[in-house]
């Protein structure tokens, strides 16, 4: 089977039937309501930085497999929660969110990634992430509990990481909008007063508070992957989507801690 060949089969089985995400079908509590709706704002950027990786050959045996995945959890997390939505405005912003979303999958599976088209698929996966946020911020408000803030938080840095090494992975491509090294400042500084904030906390527990100690350390890893901008290389490009998938993994174990104080 041909180089060519082999991506088309492999797009062609994005949309295939994979195994249950979640092991629960319902969740026990708003907490995890909140960390559902706030892992589609990851998952947005999760699903374009492994975009952006296939299409560079960047991790090329990793890439495709983050790739599908992502895709078909956004599918199931999205289609999930509609129903535990606790009200008919909350309701109506996951509306919203649907053809943004069916539009955004479409370009991410429809055909191969090719650079031509890099930009437009950069501008969908930011309309996703302004809808995703808007939803998992009006449960939050909803719930008006300290400990539902901390689970928004928490999940929030799970999209900074992904948000900061799609961006990298843009500029090695050459496909990033001219204001993305703002943004990339802002999301670094983001995620380190969020670290302090979620240490500071007074639900923090001391097991979490170890956790969090190792998730800034992975940040480091992180940090120093992305120093080099729009100086980096397929080299760096690799570390960085290494680096950000080991802190995802923390930040998320860390997001499932506080939905846990929350019940």
């Amino acid at each position: 089977m041909n180089h060519i060949h082999r991506r088309h089969v492999l797009w062609a089985g994005l949309l295939s039937t994979v195994p249950p995400i979640w092991a629960q079908a319902r969740p026990a509590d708003m907490g995890d309501i909140i960390n559902r709706a706030g892992s589609l704002r990851m998952l947005s950027q999760r699903m374009s930085k492994a975009w952006l990786a296939v299409g560079q050959n960047i991790q090329p045996q990793n890439a495709p497999r983050v790739l599908q995945k992502s895709v078909a959890q956004f599918e199931q997390i999205h289609t999930e929660l509609k129903p535990l939505l606790p009200t008919p405005a909350i309701r109506a912003l996951h509306d919203q969110l649907s053809p943004i979303w069916n539009e955004f999958k479409t370009r991410l599976t429809a055909t191969p990634p090719s650079q031509p088209v890099a930009a437009n698929l950069l501008t969908l996966d930011g309309r996703v992430l302004a809808q995703a946020h808007k939803l998992t911020q009006a449960l939050e408000v909803h719930t008006a509990q300290p400990i539902s803030e901390l689970v928004n938080l928490a999940g929030r840095q799970r999209m900074l990481s992904q948000f900061i090494a799609k961006c990298h992975l843009a500029m090695l491509w050459r496909s990033a909008p001219a204001d993305l090294h703002t943004q990339v400042d802002a999301a670094r500084d983001e995620f380190k007063r969020n670290l302090n904030r979620l240490k500071a906390a007074p639900q923090t527990t001391p097991t979490l508070a170890q956790d969090l100690t190792m998730a800034q350390q992975q940040w480091v890893f992180l940090e120093s992957a992305v120093a080099r901008d729009d100086r980096i290389t397929a080299k760096d490009a690799a570390e960085v989507f290494s680096s950000s998938e080991n802190l995802l993994e923390l930040m998320d174990q860390i997001t499932r801690q506080y939905v846990r104080l929350s019940t």
